[in-house]
């Protein structure tokens, strides 16, 4: 738990701009995934269409991450960021032309679903990279920068977009597209202000193939990052499993009405705004490791008390408290992932962290729409807090505070620079076995690129 520092400084002007970005383009994304099925729904009311819809949405991650992420690493983030934003901006200005000819159909629509999608996986990871570039390593200020980037995401993405993007649909159909044109312009001119970073040297050309797998090798070498990995595998999959019921139980067991329904949901929303916020309070008192235990074992009691509750008021605080637990552990693992992973792998094993967190996802949701058929709705709920018991435990181990310490140290070391937030203090045998990991997964990496 040495990670605590008191030296408190305050973030720079250049982070508050980001921050700026981060709100605006957020609150454009409520808009639009808001307006989108109203949208959809003047064109079809298929079902499976709606599905597929779904489904595109995880597509760009699952067949584009590894690649996106290895791009990003061969350009400069700042600019990517400006120019993918740019033509998000085009696309949707285009999207709102076909609308108002009367052009747009469905399989228009999911396409431009899929591309948006594509330019959110190159953005999210630079964006991810990028922050460190300008803080620097130490946790305590990434743990504060994340805490306030996933603050304003939810905040202007779940509370206030969605119901904006409603009125502005009932105001025109073209309404919220132009408004998620306008909120990505805004942030392409606001990053673009940003300070530039230093010019990569030149490397020599590889397949892209290769690259992608460098961040994935690294990944998987290194038992830390492998952990805080599979730590939301393990959680996306009982979630998503949850998920797939959560609509059928709170209306056929919590006997909710759509009003009732829509303030459940909202709950998980202000838990998830708490949570993030919190995160660094907790980082600061129990350890990052330490912290990440207690919102695993949170996560599992949450669930284990929505599925038992007898009413939809109980079933609300362990909402609440499964999204509180959820918006500090998003908080905590990508500080400590962006304090450690060498800077020209950390696009590539950020994309990797992320398409091994996503993989679960879908599988999860299989699971507990046939285990809700078979077993009755409270049955994903409460499988679910069996399964994230044991990601407690892994938890426990895997990203424990002894092994976040090793693993920032031996960073430090690597970068040749002092230590800013901690000191080892783990037993030999820990540290000799984290050492020879990131010393393995770097010449696999170094030998990759």
């Amino acid at each position: 738990m040495t990670e605590q520092r008191t030296d408190r400084v305050a973030l720079p002007g250049a982070f508050h701009r980001i921050w700026a970005a981060s709100a605006v383009s957020s609150l454009g994304d409520g808009v639009y995934y808001s307006a989108l099925p109203l949208l959809a729904l003047t064109l079809t009311r298929d079902s499976t269409v709606f599905g597929i819809m779904e489904a595109v949405t995880l597509l760009p991650w699952l067949l584009f991450g590894l690649i996106g992420g290895a791009l990003v690493d061969r350009w400069d983030r700042r600019r990517t960021m400006v120019a993918v934003d740019l033509c998000r901006c085009a696309l949707l200005v285009a999207a709102a032309v076909a609308v108002a000819a009367g052009l747009l159909d469905i399989a228009v629509l999911i396409a431009i679903g899929f591309l948006l999608g594509i330019g959110g996986v190159l953005f999210d990871t630079a964006s991810t990279a990028y922050v460190p570039e300008l803080l620097g390593r130490g946790t305590q200020d990434l743990h504060r920068a994340n805490s306030r980037l996933q603050a304003a995401q939810r905040a202007c993405g779940g509370f206030i977009g969605p119901p904006v993007g409603s009125l502005l649909f009932a105001l025109g159909r073209t309404v919220p597209f132009v408004a998620d044109a306008a909120s990505f312009l805004f942030s392409s001119l606001t990053i673009r202000t940003l300070p530039a970073t230093p010019r990569k040297a030149a490397k020599p050309k590889t397949l892209i193939l290769k690259d992608a797998w460098a961040g994935a090798s690294y990944l998987i070498h290194h038992r830390l990052l492998l952990g805080l990995s599979l730590r939301p595998a393990v959680g996306n999959f009982a979630f998503a499993g949850t998920g797939a019921v959560l609509a059928l139980y709170a209306h056929e067991t919590l006997h909710l009405g759509t009003a009732g329904y829509g303030v459940f949901l909202t709950t998980e929303a202000v838990g998830g705004l708490a949570g993030t916020l919190a995160a660094g309070w907790l980082g600061a008192r129990l350890g990052t490791g330490g912290a990440l235990t207690l919102t695993a074992g949170v996560e599992a009691a949450a669930l284990l008390g929505i599925g038992g509750s007898p009413n939809a008021y109980l079933a609300g605080i362990g909402l609440a408290a499964l999204g509180a637990a959820m918006g500090a552990t998003m908080t905590l693992g990508p500080s400590v992932r962006q304090a450690i992973v060498p800077d020209e792998l950390m696009g590539r094993v950020t994309a990797a962290s992320r398409l091994t967190a996503m993989s679960a996802g879908p599988v999860g949701a299989l699971f507990g729409g046939w285990l809700g058929h078979a077993a009755g709705l409270r049955a994903p709920f409460l499988t679910g807090a069996g399964i994230l018991v044991l990601m407690t435990a892994l938890a426990a181990r895997l990203t424990s505070n002894r092994r976040i310490d090793a693993a920032l140290a031996e960073a430090a070391r690597t970068r040749q620079e002092p230590d800013p937030v901690a000191t080892p203090t783990t037993t030999t045998e820990t540290a000799t076995t984290t050492e020879t990991a990131t010393e393995a997964a770097t010449e696999t990496a170094t030998t990759a690129v």
